[in-house]
């Protein structure tokens, strides 16, 4: 029961109370032992200070932020962020549709998938559209395709490109492909006429694609080793769009 009462007197001795609780969260006895009074937050004279209702980074009286962070104003658009450019794009498809431009070199240093995944589905829906539903073969004729291009065009050339170089300028160059297969929705291609135009998908397809590679991998006098490769892999598309 004495021990009891030593306790009892050792915690009002501390000069905690309840009523004192909302003042502090501390102890600040000067008869408290000093080797419980040191450390961080404890005792400490600055806590005393008064709350002066200023918000760090704030200019007094108004709400514009004026620290030295990154704002919203400087940080790079999502587009930016995601990869993805508009007018590179532009630029790669009027590249494919004009058989006469010449391959820009900086079309192969960047891997944009933005446009052969939009002109994958694309084909896959038109072809849907004409009621045949072949997005497994559009996908996997695809991969392989990229696979076969990518091992050929690093054997035939003397430097390095990438697997995902060799997808993006496949998938921009499948652009007249996919206006084949448009047609595809209004006309059956089942005839003399629709053979000859996938003929010529065909080879506006190879030729826009070994163009590119042939300027950009310094393939001078070899562009027609490249096409032909490409032209079976777009003949395959080609039998999809009219069979």
């Amino acid at each position: 029961m004495g021990d009891f009462k030593q306790y009892d007197e050792d915690f009002y001795r501390t000069g905690y109370y309840i009523d004192d609780q909302g003042q502090g969260g501390y102890i600040c006895d000067p008869n408290y032992p000093p080797e419980y009074q040191e450390g961080e937050g404890v005792c400490d004279p600055s806590m005393d200070a008064a709350y002066t209702g200023q918000v760090p980074g704030l200019a007094p009286g108004t709400m514009e932020y004026t620290a030295a962070g990154d704002g919203f104003e400087e940080e790079p658009p999502l587009l930016e962020e995601l990869g993805i450019n508009f007018d590179h794009i532009w630029q790669k498809t009027l590249t494919v549709l004009d058989p006469l431009k010449p391959a820009d070199s900086s079309i192969m240093n960047e891997t944009d998938l933005t446009g052969p995944v939009l002109f994958c589905i694309t084909l896959g829906a038109t072809l849907l559209m004409a009621g045949k539903s072949h997005f497994g073969y559009v996908y996997g004729i695809s991969a392989v395709g990229c696979v076969g291009m990518y091992m050929l065009l690093n054997l035939m050339s003397m430097c390095s490109v990438s697997c995902g170089c060799v997808a993006s300028v496949l998938g921009y160059c499948l652009l007249p492909m996919v206006a084949l297969s448009a047609f595809a929705i209004f006309y059956s291609l089942q005839g003399l006429l629709g053979m000859f135009l996938a003929l010529l998908v065909i080879g506006w397809c190879s030729h826009s694609a070994s163009k590119i590679f042939s300027t950009t991998l310094g393939l001078a006098g070899q562009q027609l080793l490249v096409a032909y490769p490409c032209a079976l892999l777009y003949g395959v598309f080609a039998l999809l769009s009219v069979f």
